[in-house]
């Protein structure tokens, strides 16, 4: 027991492990290459002509349509007006707004009427709840 305890326990220095570490690290500074190349980029310098307007048509709860606001007496009242917007050389983005409540039916009829009408821009949007 007396043998034991007079015996040192080997201790592991680390400094020779660091030094050789950061000369690995300064020799790998060294021999990194320089980032000389250049990439050329056209970047888009901006819009050239405004977005085109857009148009909301709602479609209420009740099932009544709404073209920006006017109220529209049918399906056959707003056929006509698609069939206008599909003729414009800059196509106005449609906003379908359904609300949550509105019958499923309708707003399928007026995404059909556009889809005959060839209506190219269109969006479908929930209408937020107030």
């Amino acid at each position: 027991m007396s043998m034991q305890s007079h015996l040192a326990e080997p201790q592991m220095t680390a400094t020779p492990l660091i030094d050789v570490l950061l000369v690995l690290l300064i020799m790998l500074i060294f021999t990194l290459p320089v980032a000389t190349h250049v990439v050329k980029l056209n970047l888009p310098q901006g819009r050239a002509n405004p977005p085109p307007a857009s148009i909301e048509l709602e479609v209420s709860h009740d099932g009544e349509i709404y073209w920006n606001g006017d109220h529209l007496a049918s399906l056959s009242e707003l056929e006509p007006m698609l069939k206008a917007l599909a003729q414009f050389e800059r196509r106005p983005l449609l906003k379908v707004l359904p609300e949550k409540r509105a019958p499923y039916e309708r707003v399928a009829q007026v995404l059909a009427a556009a889809q005959r009408a060839r209506v190219g821009n269109l969006s479908v949007l929930p209408v937020p709840d107030y």
